[in-house]
């Protein structure tokens, strides 16, 4: 490069091939997959296992691969001893309220308030959980930096979930 920042013939060259490479590697990188799109005869550009063909409909199936997770760790105090406890809980947007987990609500200890109605609990593919219905709630003040808020969290069987923050 010359002093004012212009590049010479020489240098000019020297890039256009690199680029060139870089063009050739990207575009050898791209031809296994078009085969493969090609033998399996997916005519929607999905991969081989995205694309059935039943009778005279055609069959997408998609599978949900969390991208991320967002994992808290809060305060929660019992509303009738104000003693607090450390729990991490997981923020699902998609979730539908705030949930405890059974065996967390015991080992600490808080009070448990039976609904008057059972929730029944659906599956994402509309089948009745197996846990069962959501019979127990609790109630406490959740504590995440320098904010309070009082809470009411269905308990329910989560095995390594603690605590779902949802959408209440």
């Amino acid at each position: 490069m010359s002093w004012c920042g212009c590049k010479g013939k020489e240098e000019q060259s020297g890039m256009r091939a690199r680029d060139s490479r870089s063009a050739a590697r990207k575009k050898k990188a791209a031809r296994p997959r078009e085969a493969k799109m090609q033998q399996s005869g997916a005519r929607s550009g999905k991969p081989e296992s995205a694309a059935k063909e039943r009778g005279s409909r055609k069959e997408v199936r998609r599978t949900f691969k969390m991208l991320r997770e967002v994992w808290l760790n809060i305060g929660v105090e019992k509303i009738d001893t104000h003693e607090g406890v450390m729990i991490k809980a997981l923020l699902d947007s998609g979730a539908t309220g705030m949930f405890m987990d059974r065996q967390t609500a015991a080992r600490h200890g808080f009070k448990l308030q039976k609904l008057e109605r059972p929730l029944v609990v659906r599956n994402i593919n509309g089948t009745n959980n197996s846990r069962g219905a959501i019979t127990y709630q609790v109630e406490c003040n959740v504590f995440y930096k320098g904010h309070m808020e009082r809470m009411r969290m269905d308990v329910c069987d989560l095995e390594k979930t603690e605590v779902i923050l949802g959408m209440p």
